[in-house]
């Protein structure tokens, strides 16, 4: 690869560098994460997380004491007031740190000079389950407090990540788990949290969890409830997990086919025709993989949870062994090759649907989706939906596929283009789209750039542009 329709497409695209974030971090950052509503944008690096203003792409705040080793994640708590900031950072020390900012909406918000703005917050206490802190550090009405800390992994934290209402966090370790944390605070800073469930089923390290987001088409099936996780593990397989009727996280699906570590995943955030958001994994084998839930048309879904043909095809198994098949999801597409080694992180942009990777050889690739329409099949009972990938071989379905369903079809992508060495020599191990809100943006707060985070310690900013102009041939020629 890349296929043909990378080379015939009348798209063009360059990706061009705004500007580093400052100062520079001088040691390994892992990741950055951006902030779902504000112009900030919070890296995990060393033993503490640096939070930049993106409106002058400089720092905001320093959170470090939290932790004895280093952070490896971090994931911002949604729906909150600008001046009610949280955030959990998880560590390489098997703990996870919960953090508030509670101050000025101002200088949350305005993202003044590093000289204004700039804020060294040190916590020297901790707060364990309802234990007080021994002490915050206060810098005028701007604070942050490390107020809790998560304790039951066995080893390093590698990702966390907050459910869409916020009321769930995921963490996900080493030690080969998941754990999901439940707020069970009177209010919504009384940080109380328990553990509903301890996810044990991965054969490697669980490197990272991803929370379906809610967007139309995220169904709530009626044995499941509405949230949606994945992880993706050194085992090579990502798996689907959903809480059912009777109030335990089960494992739904299985979705296997990398031949090496799967780094990560990364959610569909705007699906169209309100269809069931699609996954996007990606591994140590080069490749990124698209996989869509194949869903059984209306009415076809029996009292058990299981589509209408399951019953014939799982007999009388019981049902503790059998909810891994519950769902069927299948690989739509594999992405034309841009990587020769891991791809360490994708991101999914909500606006433009474009999808841009980076990895261990420091290279940046853009891609977007070309249009297909769906397939109608039929397959009769116990009979494996084989979908050929875009790259030519056969991906099989994860379940038994169901009789008179929609087949997801195979999707074409187009590789746009690849910015090799964009960290130097280094390795960059995270990328973002986010919210523009620098001087130089042309519409503040609604333009897109993508934001990435290398072994050199530097965060760098990058402008975007992609041209559709008219094709001059069939579709046929670009097949």
């Amino acid at each position: 690869m890349p296929p043909a329709a990378s080379r015939c497409s009348s798209t063009t695209a360059t990706i061009t560098l705004i500007q580093p974030f400052q100062p520079d971090l001088h040691e390994r950052a892992w990741a950055s994460i951006p902030h779902p509503t504000l112009p900030l944008i919070a890296t995990a690096h060393a033993k503490s997380v640096t939070v930049f203003s993106l409106s002058t792409l400089s720092c905001h705040s320093n959170l470090t004491g939290g932790h004895t080793r280093s952070v490896r994640s971090v994931a911002w708590k949604p729906g909150l007031p600008p001046h009610k900031l949280c955030l959990v950072s998880g560590s390489f020390d098997a703990t996870a740190g919960l953090w508030r900012w509670d101050g000025d909406s101002t200088a949350a918000t305005a993202g003044a000079p590093p000289d204004e703005n700039e804020v060294e917050i040190t916590a020297s206490g901790r707060k364990v389950g309802s234990a007080d802190i021994d002490e915050t550090s206060h810098v005028g009405d701007k604070d942050w407090e490390f107020t809790l800390v998560l304790e039951g992994h066995d080893s390093e934290i590698k990702g966390c990540a907050f459910a869409p209402s916020g009321a769930y966090l995921a963490t996900c370790s080493r030690d080969k788990s998941v754990w999901i944390w439940e707020d069970i605070g009177a209010s919504e800073t009384d940080d109380e949290w328990e553990t509903v469930a301890v996810l044990n089923e991965h054969e490697g390290d669980v490197k990272a969890v991803a929370w379906c987001p809610d967007v139309p088409g995220r169904n709530s099936r009626r044995q499941y409830s509405s949230d949606v996780l994945a992880s993706a593990s050194y085992d090579n397989t990502v798996r689907i997990w959903r809480e059912d009727g009777d109030g335990e996280w089960v494992c739904v699906a299985v979705l296997e086919g990398h031949e090496g570590t799967v780094w990560g995943i990364e959610w569909e955030p705007r699906p169209k025709n309100d269809r069931f958001p699609r996954l996007l994994s990606y591994s140590a084998d080069g490749t990124v993989r698209l996989w869509t839930l194949q869903q059984d048309p209306e009415g076809q879904e029996d009292n058990d949870g299981f589509g209408a043909g399951s019953r014939g095809s799982l007999g009388g198994i019981p049902n503790t062994m059998r909810r891994s098949l519950r769902e069927e999801w299948t690989c739509a597409a594999v992405l034309p090759t841009a990587h020769d080694r891991d791809v360490y992180s994708v991101t999914w942009s909500k606006d433009s649907g474009l999808v841009a990777t980076t990895g261990r050889d420091g290279k940046v690739a853009l891609y977007k989706e070309a249009d297909t329409p769906p397939v109608s099949v039929t397959a009769s009972e116990g009979q494996h939906d084989n979908t050929a990938c875009i790259d030519g071989s056969v991906m099989p379905s994860v379940s038994n596929a169901q009789p008179s369903t929609m087949a997801p079809s195979p999707t074409t992508w187009e590789l746009l283009t690849t910015i090799p060495n964009s960290h130097g020599p280094f390795e960059v191990n995270h990328i973002t789209w986010c919210r523009r809100y620098d001087a130089g943006s042309e519409k503040r707060g609604e333009e897109e750039m993508l934001v990435t985070t290398g072994d050199d310690g530097i965060v760098r900013s990058w402008q975007v542009r992609v041209d559709d102009a008219p094709s001059t041939g069939g579709p046929e020629q670009c097949i």
